[in-house]
């Protein structure tokens, strides 16, 4: 039996409902769901589904008990995991992250997302890093409290594009409570790092990964200069060496799930939960 298992995060399957999501998910032989925990804007509610705008697929911050029922039953009546809660929190907002930690409290979640500060060139990362660590050590024993781990991501255009960033960030924390989410695809556009390097350095704080591609195109060329610009592909078809990655997660030991986040419109959402089994499925083996 292989230890690295299989999930999915809703951002991807904006289309379908929770019930929908939870038996395409069983079908192709996935183990857990990751909730995407955000609200579905007002003026976006009529439109078509669509990933950050209406997914379908997400838990409202204003939900009540009656309303998580609707993902617990989703999960559970098709014998998955409700593997994360995964909302879009700003760094130090200790209220907001109490509140997703109950919700996936709730549904018996393992991990939240974290807030992650941006970097955009207006202020100074030492200044960024500092609010970030205390954010980070404040949120820790509230993860401690609820019993569930806190990540956060690598991610461009944040102070954590990098493997080695993030672990800077989470050093000295208890990986029990504080962990990684090491996301390749994201790492494509900034902060690549010879994987498993990457992974041994954060040693016990690897805690997820994603799984999703992209490549660098060219943008423009005038006056001897060459503009490249990157941009989602799909699973099999980006810079992302999935056979190298999973080859790099068995080495270092890795016994947590992989979840797929692709933003390429390769697939409509129940051939793409399928088409990433398949791909993983033959990885693994």
């Amino acid at each position: 039996m292989n230890d690295i298992k299989l999930s999915v995060f809703t951002v991807a399957t904006p289309d379908m409902s929770p019930q929908q999501l939870a038996a395409a998910a069983k079908k192709a032989g996935l183990d857990g769901i990751e909730w995407r925990y955000q609200d579905v804007p007002e003026d976006k509610k009529n439109a078509e589904p669509s990933f950050w705008g209406n997914n379908r697929c997400s838990v409202s911050t204003r939900w009540d008990e009656g309303h998580l029922e609707t993902f617990r039953y989703a999960a559970q009546s098709n014998g998955l995991q409700s593997l994360a809660v995964v909302p879009y929190l700003t760094c130090g907002d200790l209220a907001g992250t109490e509140r997703v930690l109950q919700a996936a409290q709730n549904l018996g979640a393992s991990f939240i997302r974290l807030g992650l500060h941006r970097y955009d060139r207006t202020k100074r990362f030492q200044e960024l890093y500092e609010d970030q660590r205390t954010y980070l050590k404040q949120a820790e024993p509230l993860c401690r409290e609820y019993g569930v781990k806190g990540l956060i991501e690598t991610h461009h255009v944040t102070i954590a594009a990098s493997a080695s960033a993030a672990y800077r960030l989470v050093e000295g924390c208890d990986p029990a409570c504080i962990g990684v989410l090491f996301d390749p695809g994201n790492m494509v556009f900034e902060g690549y790092e010879n994987y498993r390097m990457g992974m041994e350095l954060l040693g016990p704080y690897l805690a997820h990964v994603h799984a999703k591609n992209a490549g660098w195109s060219k943008a423009e060329e005038a006056e001897g200069s060459v503009q490249w610009s990157a941009g989602w592909a799909g699973l099999n078809k980006g810079v992302v060496d999935w056979t190298q990655v999973v080859n790099d997660l068995k080495a270092v030991g890795y016994r947590g799930h992989i979840g797929i986040e692709d933003f390429s419109g390769e697939f409509g959402s129940e051939e793409l939960l399928q088409n990433f089994a398949n791909t993983m499925g033959r990885l693994l083996e």
